[in-house]
């Protein structure tokens, strides 16, 4: 062949090409996805992305936003800030997506807000529950109620329903989702008369917590506050009942899929999360119904926000009558609605203004399962 007929075929090739990919862009809305689906908190990042894909599902069998399908662009941060910014850069850059949902831990998420930020790219954090996650500025969101809020309730739900009086705590000090729950769980429980009488502390990767326990156990709590991820605290429960401490233990988001992992050790356990799949509300269950149905599992409240994070971007975009990320900006700050994990406005740092729940963890047959307590509304 000629070289001229090879630099014509190259020529007509590349216009297909772009013919193809502007043929896509025109039908399709392209959303970027960043979540941990390998290393330690994968569980979670599988499952919010899970829920994405399931809300995607939803919107294009009703015809996508404003008449455009969804796609979904992810990529895999394993839960390290470094690799949220490598994901970052490359949807950005290569996929040229002005809309994101992701990280899902706050450091990973505070890793790229400020990039974000400074390009003018729409971030919605499903599950980053830190208070610094917003202060990037208005192009950030998230779907889920911040540390302050959680630990406050997880301190006065102690006080108040479980009629704690002396509280110990056991917390990651080099984690900042731990530490920021401590504190203010404090704050929440001394605000009802409690007392801490012990403040113990671990950092990422320990195994052994007896020292700690042996510690908690000397200063007599009626309570145990352990603020971290469920595989942490599977093995400080069992290491808890091993030293005769059958105190009632607390927790937070973190604990969701403990019951997967852990038996006996973490009955009388409470925890706060975000939605109880066993509610009888009727947008739960159809969302829990359908779930099911394509994973073949119950959703984690990560599923959950990833769900509703999508739906708070497509009411947003439908809202705007715009694609573009300022547009719906705009329209996400000033959206109200009921989704699955409550009723939900947002506050002036673009935080929702939703409620708690509080989950049990109980046996029911031969299976441990968490289910549904009680509420805590914003005060």
């Amino acid at each position: 062949m000629k070289k001229s007929s090879l630099i014509l075929a190259g020529l007509v090739m590349t216009a297909c090409v772009f013919l193809i990919n502007c043929k896509r862009d025109e039908n399709t809305v392209r959303i970027g996805g960043i979540f941990p689906l390998s290393g330690n908190v994968a569980a979670y990042g599988i499952e919010a992305r899970n829920g994405i894909l399931l809300a995607i599902d939803e919107i294009n069998a009703a015809d996508g936003i404003n008449g455009r399908k969804v796609e979904l662009i992810f990529e895999d941060d394993e839960g390290k800030p470094e690799k949220s910014v490598n994901a970052y850069n490359k949807l950005t850059t290569k996929d040229k997506v002005k809309i994101i949902i992701g990280s899902l831990t706050s450091k990973c998420t505070i890793a790229i807000t400020s990039k974000a930020q400074a390009q003018q790219v729409l971030l919605v954090a499903p599950a980053a529950t830190e208070e610094a996650v917003t202060d990037a500025g208005d192009y950030i969101f998230r779907a889920c109620f911040i540390d302050q809020f959680q630990g406050t309730v997880g301190g006065i739900f102690s006080a108040n329903e479980l009629g704690g009086k002396q509280a110990a705590i056991l917390y990651n000090n080099d984690n900042d989702y731990s530490v920021g729950l401590k504190d203010n769980f404090i704050t929440g429980f001394q605000q009802q008369g409690g007392m801490i009488v012990a403040n113990e502390s671990y950092t990422t990767g320990d195994v052994d917590f007896n020292a700690q326990i042996t510690k908690i156990k000397s200063a007599n709590p009626d309570l145990i506050y352990l603020p971290d991820y469920y595989n942490t605290v599977a093995v400080i429960a069992k290491q808890l009942r091993a030293q005769g401490i059958n105190i009632t233990i607390v927790g937070a988001d973190g604990w969701d899929g403990l019951t997967k992992i852990a038996g006996y050790e973490v009955l009388n356990g409470f925890y706060s999360t975000h939605y109880a799949a066993d509610s009888t509300d009727t947008k739960v269950q159809n969302f829990v119904k359908s779930y099911q149905a394509k994973f073949g599992t119950i959703p984690i409240s990560a599923a959950a926000l990833g769900y509703d994070s999508m739906y708070l971007i497509s009411d947003a975009i439908a809202a705007a009558g715009s694609f573009d990320s300022t547009d719906v900006k705009n329209a996400l700050a000033a959206l109200k609605g009921r989704y699955v994990t409550g009723n939900l406005s947002f506050d002036d740092r673009h935080n929702p203004v939703k409620s708690a729940a509080i989950m049990e963890i109980v046996k029911q047959g031969n299976k441990f399962t968490a289910v549904y307590k009680t509420t805590v509304d914003p005060r």
